[in-house]
């Protein structure tokens, strides 16, 4: 091997890949911020713009649209290259934002949040997989531990925010605030973002394969939205509306297959289900998936109606969660690092999320409230421990050619189960509630409580004593088991991730056409030195 100069040991391209970190980092908190941070303030702005039949699909149309552009963002990074896209993804998604702060009605600001979702699955997905390009997978368990501490804040920090703008400045800077966030990113990415130059490629965009996945996705996020709901907000599962939808996605995803199998570049490429930890990872992620965003959707408003906290004390409440994801993502992501040892980490996360799962089933409306934040810290630890290693395994398993739309479908999955958690829990929780409220209610007693559809935090607490202490106990009745059913697929995560095989983690960026050999780095000098090399070949000049 040759013994030249190498610049891979320079100290500012150390210090560049961590400014470059810094910004996708600022992209990933816009992306995920988005999924989160109207729950709070849906009220104020319904009643601002008039829109209460629409107010669902603020949510609802930002998450179809990310989850749809998922696999397509991740599949263009590989053919194209992933900076291009990148910084179009962020202008997107800023424009996205000036449409929906300048929005006078419901339907503006739900056009403005479609497009802001077109961006937003670009933003997660590519932070991901750019990392990938420029850092080893021995050396990016730390990177991606971050990462995972970046959804645990956006996930508490959304709806407090949420709350604040609303409260304090108005509900339209949850989207003003985007714009200097996303310039900021852009900036960050033009200077510091310095990747490998890309292969020349005759790009053959699967428009087919695209439009059946979105015609399938579209049909599984509307059938968890709509189904179990009454009208106008949804349908009964057995009604013409939900049974067409399910026919419909079911004929969509068989198509989409069969269009897969023949497409020369297809946005989703079925030879990576040919691999036993990709299958593993995923299944395992959509599992979880479902348990983390069934619990998450409803112990806020949970908290709220036995604890009697308003919507910000709820969400303050959340962070003993937030703070064990923070901490346990980043020591996980460490430890993986310096050991390269990794498969202990998703068996001990699934294991110790299924003891949260235990837990927060045995919560009444008589437990402190400490001891139901420990509950959830419990959760989290688990969460911390294994979701982003999920993704770390992903991209060990494939070269840097694929990494991007393996990170996207692996992504995709998740997003799809964390749809149906959230669905499912509701259906069976709004359900449950209703059956029991409607059998431990006395007569008459309906006349305290309005409707029983409309009950709020703050009509509970003016609802007379023995009303109150019927409600909360059906609140509670009515989710508590739910987390027991989930249980079963916690699991089975666990099961499945016990079958991963521990392939050593890549000490070097398997490009196709640079070998090994060329990039062969350890320990400390592992980043600067991946970079390094990066900017040689960059220059065109013999990798050292």
């Amino acid at each position: 091997m040759s013994t030249t100069q190498e610049p891979a040991v320079e100290p500012h391209h150390t210090r560049n890949i961590l400014l470059m970190f810094a910004g996708l980092m600022v992209t990933m908190l816009l992306a995920s911020l988005d999924q989160t941070i109207f729950s709070t303030a849906l009220p104020t702005i319904v009643g601002d713009l008039n829109g209460v039949n629409e107010m669902s699909w603020v949510i609802t149309i930002y998450i179809l649209a990310s989850t749809i552009m998922l696999p397509v963002y991740g599949k263009l990074g590989d053919l194209i290259g992933r900076k291009g896209i990148f910084i179009g993804a962020i202008s997107i998604f800023i424009l996205g934002s000036i449409i929906g702060g300048w929005a006078q009605d419901m339907t503006w600001l739900i056009v403005g949040r479609a497009v802001q979702g077109l961006g937003g699955g670009g933003l997660m997905i590519l932070s991901q997989a750019i990392i990938a390009d420029v850092v080893p997978a021995r050396e990016r368990g730390k990177y991606m531990g971050i990462m995972g501490g970046v959804f645990a804040i956006s996930s508490v920090a959304g709806p407090l925010l949420g709350g604040w703008f609303t409260d304090v400045i108005g509900w339209r800077w949850g989207l003003w605030m985007n714009i200097p966030l996303g310039i900021l990113a852009i900036i960050a990415a033009v200077v510091f973002l310095h990747l490998p130059a890309h292969p020349k490629r005759r790009m053959k965009l699967d428009v087919a394969g695209i439009a059946l996945l979105a015609l399938a996705s579209t049909g599984i996020v509307l059938i968890s939205t709509w189904g179990g709901h009454d009208a106008p907000q949804g349908y009964a599962w057995d009604s013409p509306q939900i049974i067409s939808l399910i026919i419909g996605t079911v004929i969509a995803a068989v198509a989409f297959v069969f269009v897969e199998l023949r497409a020369s570049e297809p946005v989703m490429p079925l030879h990576l289900f040919r691999k036993l930890n990709f299958n593993l990872m995923t299944a395992a992620g959509l599992a979880i998936g479902v348990a983390m965003f069934g619990t998450l959707a409803y112990i806020p408003t949970y908290l709220q109606m036995v604890t009697g906290a308003n919507a910000t004390q709820s969400g303050l409440l959340m962070i003993p969660m937030m703070g064990t994801v923070l901490v346990a993502s980043i020591v996980s992501g460490a430890l993986v690092t310096r050991t390269g040892r990794y498969k202990w980490a998703p068996i001990a996360g699934t294991l110790v999320t299924a003891g949260g799962m235990v837990l927060l089933s045995t919560m009444t409306s008589q437990l402190p409230v400490w001891a139901m934040c420990v509950y959830l810290g419990v959760m989290g630890l688990g969460l911390g421990l294994c979701m982003q290693i999920f993704v770390l395994v992903v991209q060990n398993t494939f070269p840097n050619s694929e990494v991007g739309v393996a990170t996207s479908t692996n992504n995709y999955f998740r997003q799809i189960g964390a749809s149906l958690g959230s669905a499912v829990v509701g259906s069976v929780f709004t359900a449950r509630l209703i059956d029991l409220l409607t059998e431990r209610m006395p007569a008459g007693g309906t006349g305290a409580t309005g409707s029983l559809n409309s009950l709020t935090p703050e009509l509970v607490k003016k609802l007379p004593d023995a009303v109150r202490t019927i409600v909360v106990g059906a609140y509670n009745d009515a989710l508590t088991p739910i987390f027991l059913y989930i249980l079963p697929l916690v699991l089975l995560g666990t099961v499945l991730v016990c079958f991963l095989k521990e392939v050593p983690l890549k000490k070097t960026i398997d490009r196709g056409d640079v070998t090994a050999e060329s990039l062969e780095i350890d320990g400390s000098n592992a980043v600067a030195a991946t970079t390094g090399a990066i900017t040689v070949l960059e220059r065109g000049e013999p990798a050292p």
